[in-house]
């Protein structure tokens, strides 16, 4: 991106107090953060509008439970001209709704803290932990399911804390998997991420990292080549973002996906579906296929959670089911991400499909395509599983569970083999090779 728009410049003259301020300072991912909204009236002044004193008094009830900020970058993608029903509005600005509470709401839906057994440290699943190393974001969003610590600047993990959750990671040898959360942990800086990173990396048992970050999302300029350089080194290294509206994609994210994913990053994106937002099957399917463009899978759509003052947001499930019958066949397999309800109480993710199973006897399954069309599956006549009697330390059966190993090359792949030195094949006694071993 060479040039900024007139949009943003404005907003970048307005909050530096500056006559001129050039593309570089824009994309200066720290002044993006120096210069956050954080007040309605800022808010209120950059997007040239004037909300009514009763809505303002109701907001700023609101602010008092669930703060604002927005990067200036995530603000000037909101349509000035249709603010109230833009989607980028929506998730950033606050709601006079948010402080009503259902019945079924939670202050922690997910049982997150729960099942921590060390500081920062959430453990659900068998080989996997969600690892708390940043509280704060670039932006909250108003569909935050931790939105019980949003702006808790006395909650933010210390250096004692990180080295007390790697000290549980190191001592549970069955954890292969580490997801890095919060908040958002490129909000940390580079040498901080790094350490935290290069301890995981000297764990043998944990295979895969992951990082969950919005940043590419509501400040791609955080992803700049020096920390694309250092995340390069931790491979294998996975990075899952948060795009919600095709909107979002923008050319300085475009530029963003293009860094990690040049480096070897795979990428996925975890969406949650919004009433009012994207709870549309034209705007899913584009948000998909704009993703795969930019190399980026789409990994889940969440069914929104039952954290507290978000009931505005959630949808029937049955939209969520509507959704992915637009999806399944009508699209790239690959770009069909997975509809799931993360359990209240901590159950995990369920996922839910559209049932395309009909009925089935012992010798036929009936199924249903996209289309609609029936049809049947013939079952084996004869299946004869090898008996597995669960003593696994005595078992005789080929399982080869261990990494497959590659044969060495010989006879005249050897001699077109680069990796192998051999020059020359020679046949057993050789007359001419025995006389050199006499002489």
């Amino acid at each position: 991106m060479s040039i900024y728009s007139n949009n943003q410049q404005q907003i970048a003259e307005y909050l530096s107090r500056e006559d001129k301020v050039t593309l570089s300072r824009w994309t200066d991912w720290r002044w993006q953060l120096k210069h956050s909204i954080t007040r309605v009236e800022t808010f209120e002044k950059l997007l040239g509008i004037e909300l009514e004193v009763m809505e303002r008094r109701k907001i700023s009830l609101t602010l008092k439970k669930f703060p604002l900020s927005m990067t200036p970058y995530y603000l000037s993608l909101i349509d000035r001209s249709d603010f109230r029903n833009d989607p980028v509005f929506r998730q950033a600005f606050p709601d006079p709704q948010e402080l009503e509470i259902d019945k079924c709401d939670m202050v922690d839906p997910l049982a997150e803290d729960q099942d921590s057994p060390a500081p920062g440290i959430t453990h659900r699943y068998p080989d996997r932990v969600l690892f708390h190393v940043s509280n704060v974001c670039a932006m909250y969003c108003r569909h935050c399911t931790r939105k019980r610590k949003v702006g808790d600047i006395d909650s933010i993990p210390d250096r004692n804390q990180i080295l007390a959750g790697l000290d549980y990671i190191r001592k549970t040898l069955e954890i292969r998997d580490v997801l890095l959360s919060g908040g958002d942990p490129l909000m940390l800086n580079d040498a901080y991420l790094d350490w935290i990173l290069t301890e995981l990396r000297q764990i043998e048992h944990v295979q895969v990292v992951r990082i969950g970050s919005r940043m590419p999302v509501v400040l791609p300029y955080r992803v700049t080549d020096e920390l694309v350089e250092m995340l390069k080194k931790h491979q294998p290294l996975w990075l899952n973002t948060h795009f919600n509206h095709p909107c979002e994609i923008t050319s300085s994210s475009r530029v963003a996906l293009k860094k990690l994913a040049d480096a070897g990053i795979p990428l996925g994106n975890q969406s949650v579906l919004l009433a009012g937002v994207n709870d549309c099957p034209r705007i899913i399917k584009s948000l998909v296929h704009k993703l795969v463009e930019n190399r980026v899978r789409p990994y889940y759509l969440y069914q929104c959670d039952l954290s507290e003052g978000l009931s505005h947001f959630r949808t029937p499930v049955g939209k969520g089911v509507e959704i992915m019958e637009s999806l399944i066949g009508h699209t790239s397999g690959f770009s069909v991400p997975t509809y799931v309800i993360d359990a209240p109480g901590g159950g995990g993710k369920i996922p839910l499909m559209p049932n395309y199973l009909i009925s089935l006897s012992t010798n036929k399954v009936v199924l249903r395509n996209y289309e609609g069309v029936i049809t049947t599956y013939r079952e084996p006549d004869s299946y004869k599983q090898k008996f597995c009697d669960r003593k696994c330390e005595g078992c005789n059966l080929k399982l080869k569970l261990e990494d497959g190993e590659e044969a060495d090359a010989t006879g005249i792949e050897m001699l077109l083999d680069d990796c192998d030195e051999t020059i020359s094949l020679t046949p057993a006694e050789n007359q001419r090779l025995e006389r050199r071993d006499e002489c």
